[in-house]
């Protein structure tokens, strides 16, 4: 049996079935700086209280109706949380704002090095927050992520992208590589954070080459960790492919486990 089933397996035997049924149904709901953050504690910590950090958190974590990735992480110690900043896209202001959530999460006691996943644009929130804060990342997940922002964010949501960098197009155009996550990997690569990504090979909305196949690109150039999984033909959407990937949960139960 590998190490990743293994702690699969083990996690699943942690909890006996009447502390299955202690998951949690609702998160704790809180304010920082006028913004909720949302928890969905564990009901045993594993050691070192890893905890999955997840975006966009949007009036809620999503990924708390996702069976699959929600149980696995409740039932192997791992809390997962999230800060509703609303549709922000990666500025240094935005960023700043998700490090007070980060700074109240270990001030609760949480590990100093979260897991990141985001989803679609959290994948852009995330990034930017592990490019300027390398050293307090554990890991980095995404999927079907926006990793540039000269795609998505300028091409289908400028008007917010804009908003949140607070500077007009010709202006962050020009600016372009001083905040664009692609640009700034070597943190991460001096802190050996590895990554997993799933991503179809037929996103129109987040293509794969202007995002994750550029990420990996540039990552692996780098000599860095990552992994990607490509489901061929499909595109941009809510499924079992991207919301049921076995690697993606063996991939986080690890990286909690170190």
């Amino acid at each position: 049996m590998n190490t990743c089933r293994l702690i699969i397996l083990t996690a699943s035997l942690a909890l006996s079935a009447a502390a299955q049924d202690t998951l949690p149904k609702t998160a704790e709901v809180f304010e920082i700086d006028g913004h909720k953050a949302f928890v969905y504690a564990a009901p045993k910590s594993a050691a070192g209280k890893p905890w999955l950090w997840y975006a966009p958190t949007l009036n809620g974590i999503s990924l708390f109706g996702r069976k699959m990735y929600f149980e696995a992480c409740m039932k192997a110690g791992i809390t997962i949380a999230g800060y509703d900043l609303g549709e922000v896209r990666g500025s240094p202001a935005s960023t700043a704002k998700f490090t007070l959530f980060y700074d109240e999460m270990v001030k609760r006691g949480y590990s100093s090095k979260p897991i990141l996943l985001g989803q679609s644009r959290g994948g852009m929130m995330t990034l930017a927050w592990a490019f300027r804060n390398p050293e307090k990342v554990r890991a980095w997940v995404g999927i079907y992520p926006v990793c540039n922002l000269a795609s998505w964010p300028l091409k289908n949501s400028k008007a917010q992208t804009l908003a949140d960098f607070a500077m007009p197009e010709t202006q962050l155009v020009a600016k372009l590589s001083e905040f664009n996550p692609v640009d700034h990997l070597q943190g991460l690569l001096a802190n050996k954070v590895p990554m997993f990504v799933v991503h179809g090979d037929s996103d129109v909305v987040v293509p794969y080459e202007l995002n994750t196949g550029l990420l990996k690109e540039r990552y692996a150039a780098g000599g860095g960790q990552i992994s990607v999984k490509v489901i061929p033909g499909e595109g941009h959407k809510v499924g079992p492919s991207f919301f049921e990937c076995q690697e993606l949960v063996d991939f986080v139960l690890k990286q909690a486990a170190q």
